[in-house]
């Protein structure tokens, strides 16, 4: 089983944004999709229960009374949307039961302020030091003609870390999020511009 965990300490980051679309990858692929939270508030169980029935299925955690969370039997690809302020040993638990980590940060002074401290947690914790998980970076509502972008690229710069993409501000994916879609359930041509710029997210967790 593949398990793919989206982190940032700062809330608002695109977590979900980045979380619900990578899950909705897997699940247009074929793959056995759990989309899950790793906080009380469950917003991705809230985000399912929008989607539609004819859509790839996405499912959620397996809760039963008196037995921990896990995932649904016969998942193939896990994707977990984790809670703002992740840190100490829930962030190490986390960690060794995890594949590959993204972090995604947007390109203000406060969110690379908050995702440096978290970067440099990361990189200090013996999982991923050991190469038992790999952490990538992408950049979240990105426009590419502000001074805030140059300002993110030159901050990402300075890390020894994968930079996979800056996705574009744009109202498609708050659309998406309301109806319980991602960009890969749309048609080729109506997301041909956001999906180009998935390519080397999707190359990357496919490796």
């Amino acid at each position: 089983m593949k398990s793919f965990l989206i982190a940032n300490p700062k809330g608002g980051s695109g977590k979900s944004t980045l979380a619900t679309n990578l899950a909705g990858y897997f699940a247009r692929c074929g793959h056995q999709v759990m989309l899950g939270d790793t906080d009380r508030q469950q917003s991705a169980r809230e985000w399912l229960q929008l989607r539609a029935d004819a859509l790839p299925p996405i499912r959620n955690w397996d809760i039963e009374k008196e037995l921990p969370a896990r995932p649904p039997k016969g998942t193939t690809h896990v994707v977990l949307d984790s809670a703002a302020g992740l840190h100490g040993k829930a962030l190490e638990r986390m960690l060794k039961q995890v594949s590959r980590v993204i972090v995604p940060v947007l390109p203000s002074l406060f969110d690379i302020l908050a995702t440096r401290h978290f970067l440099e947690t990361l990189l200090a914790e013996k999982a991923v030091r050991k190469a038992h998980t790999f952490v990538a970076v992408c950049g979240m509502r990105v426009d590419a003609r502000t001074r805030a972008a140059g300002e993110l690229e030159r901050f990402l710069g300075a890390y020894e870390l994968p930079v996979l993409a800056y996705l574009r501000d744009t109202q498609l994916y708050v659309q998406l999020v309301a109806n319980g879609m991602t960009l890969f359930d749309l048609t080729p041509a109506r997301a041909e511009k956001d999906i180009e710029q998935w390519q080397p997210i999707l190359d990357w967790v496919n490796e």
